[in-house]
């Protein structure tokens, strides 16, 4: 690998590690009563938003890590993971998803998903901008800081930007109208569907 693409490699590390993270201090954040509220994304409580992240990372190892495929794994991850700890449930996926990328070469490879053979750097890029557009919905749900990171908020406008428009509905509403003159944060989720 050349010394470019090794720089864009940890950089992108950086970004994924911060992103958990940043998403992670929302997890630790909701109260016992919290769970299930209701969140930004229609069809998901607290708890149901949380085990979507969990799920997430819990299929980083075994596609990054392990070369398996999602027919592979199976059903392994369908359903509530969470079970009862959600906070210790989160931490150690995303632990486990952190590592795996992490790896020496993981980003080098491919994985394979639903659509097909991802440079594994396409997916972690992918999982950046879906843990920082999900910690804003988790923090409107539980009345924390809606204000993300600056560096966050510009990756996942440059990977969403050029897809947005293919997101499932499920997950993401259509775009909505934004005022002249609107940061870059409430550009990004009004791309997304979020109203500010």
């Amino acid at each position: 690998m050349d010394s470019s693409a090794s720089a864009d490699h940890a950089q992108l590390l950086d970004r994924h590690r911060e992103a958990i993270a940043f998403f992670g201090s929302r997890v630790h954040a909701v109260r016992a009563d919290q769970w299930d509220l209701p969140t930004p994304c229609t069809e998901w409580t607290v708890r149901d938003l949380v085990n979507h992240l969990a799920v997430e990372q819990l299929w980083v190892p075994p596609l990054v890590a392990e070369g398996r495929t999602i027919a592979d794994v199976g059903d392994a991850y369908d359903g509530d993971v969470l079970g009862t700890d959600p906070v210790g449930v989160w931490e150690s996926a995303q632990a486990a998803a952190v590592a795996a990328f992490a790896g020496p070469g993981a980003l080098d490879g491919t994985v394979e998903l639903s659509y097909g053979k991802t440079p594994a750097a396409a997916y972690c890029s992918q999982m950046v901008a879906d843990a920082v557009v999900h910690a804003w919905d988790l923090s409107r749900a539980i009345g924390a800081d809606e204000r993300l990171p600056q560096d966050l908020v510009d990756a996942t406008a440059r990977e969403f930007g050029g897809y947005a428009d293919q997101l499932p509905r499920s997950l993401f509403d259509a775009p909505v109208a934004v005022p002249e003159g609107a940061d870059a944060q409430t550009r990004l989720l009004a791309m997304l569907g979020r109203t500010v």
